[in-house]
């Protein structure tokens, strides 16, 4: 079992890496092509419309081949289109090649979460937490791998194809690890369905998630700086607070469902980050604000791998399809929540607009004490011994 958890804690470390491989590279693709803001910012959704179309698709995918070979394709894939949209010649083939990278993480996205859930049910133990962590730890060395190539004048070109292609390897070599299909849990069937009760709470909540997510990716550190007059560095360190938090909240997530239980574990932390933010924004120093958004991310980090643990447990429904059809609904709070506290923002003010997401926790709070993610429900909905080669 050690190689099968081996091999999805790399797919999710290379997941996170090179996503981050191509973060740094932004500002130059920006620059050669002459864009405005407002066309880059067009022109990077591309990668989210990609990826909103795929998530569904890949919930079938997995039903009709199985998440290891889901697994497999869209990782390959993945790396592999990393160097293309620094390759485009012009913003609209520039959309569309990140299109294409979207939608291969939205597959990889799908399948690998459905060999993380697989590989919890063979150990009967919470570990999504963990793989979710490596995720973010793959974020981290992808980043600042990229700093190091890129200061020492390394083309932008070179180092996404050395990336794509050390990437690749790793996952070839990850690849022969993964689950075979299970067929209990993996089965073909129609490409859209109505969602139950259930599915459709979790994805409220994954909403919400995502929503207070990315706004501490896109507003933290400017409610630093332009509300509360702190210095760029102090303004960076917001997030920085945030994702640190985020992290280690993570690496100890596991632990604690297994002891507390996933939906008081929810339910606490998630009140945490509600009380910590709101109390940081009426106090408005920069200190209180910092403190707030590390709790905020202490209070999310195991949101997302608690639910996606749980849409892959619904009875009746395959888990590939409960984990598109979370993904799907959360990724959409985190596109819209952004774009929503600007316009809050613009109306009463940034402390105001941030509000939204103490509040988006506390309804959390609320919302998991009406959800039965007790993980003992993980043990009880055990994998057939008799797998598909």
């Amino acid at each position: 079992m050690r190689g099968e958890r081996l091999a999805v804690s790399t797919l999710f470390f290379l997941n996170g890496a090179v996503l981050a491989s191509w973060v740094p590279h932004i500002p130059a693709v920006k620059a050669r092509h002459g864009a405005s803001d407002t066309q880059l910012g067009v022109v990077l959704l591309g990668m989210a419309v990609g990826a909103m179309i795929a998530l569904p698709l890949a919930g079938w995918l997995v039903g009709r081949f199985g998440s290891r070979a889901v697994a497999r394709a869209s990782a390959a894939a993945f790396c592999l289109a990393l160097p293309l949209p620094i390759l485009s010649p012009s913003l609209p083939l520039l959309a569309m090649a990140l299109a294409v990278l979207g939608a291969c993480n939205g597959l990889l996205d799908v399948s690998m979460n459905t060999q993380a859930a697989a590989v919890e049910r063979r150990y009967g133990r919470a570990l999504m937490s963990s793989f979710h962590a490596l995720f973010s730890v793959g974020g981290v060395v992808g980043a600042a791998l990229a700093g190091a190539v890129m200061s020492r004048g390394v083309g932008g070109l070179a180092h996404l194809l050395v990336a794509a292609l050390t990437a690749l390897a790793a996952a070839g070599a990850a690849a022969p690890s993964l689950l075979p299909s299970d067929p209990e849990h993996e089965r073909p069937g129609p490409m859209f369905v109505r969602p139950s009760g259930l599915l459709v709470g979790l994805g409220a909540l994954a909403f919400l998630g995502l929503l207070a997510e990315g706004a501490m990716a896109d507003w933290s550190a400017v409610y630093l700086h332009d509300t509360l007059a702190a210095s760029p560095a102090i303004a960076a360190t917001g997030f920085a607070a945030f994702s640190l938090t985020m992290s280690a909240g993570r690496f100890a997530g596991d632990r604690l469902v297994d002891t507390l239980g996933a939906g008081r574990v929810l339910r606490v932390s998630s009140a945490a980050a509600a009380l910590g933010l709101g109390a940081g924004l009426m106090l408005g120093t920069a200190a209180a604000g910092i403190v707030g958004f590390a709790l905020v991310g202490l209070g999310i980090a195991n949101i997302i791998p608690v639910l996606f643990s749980a849409a892959a447990r619904v009875p009746g429904v395959e888990p590939g399809r409960g984990l598109a059809a979370v993904a799907t609904t959360g990724y959409l709070g985190f596109l819209t929540g952004p774009p929503l506290i600007g316009v809050v923002a613009d109306a009463i003010g940034l402390g105001g607009g941030l509000a939204l997401v103490s509040a988006a926790c506390a309804l959390i709070a609320v919302g998991a004490g009406k959800l039965a993610l007790n993980p003992e429900a993980m043990r009880t909905r055990t994998r057939s011994p008799e797998i598909d080669p």
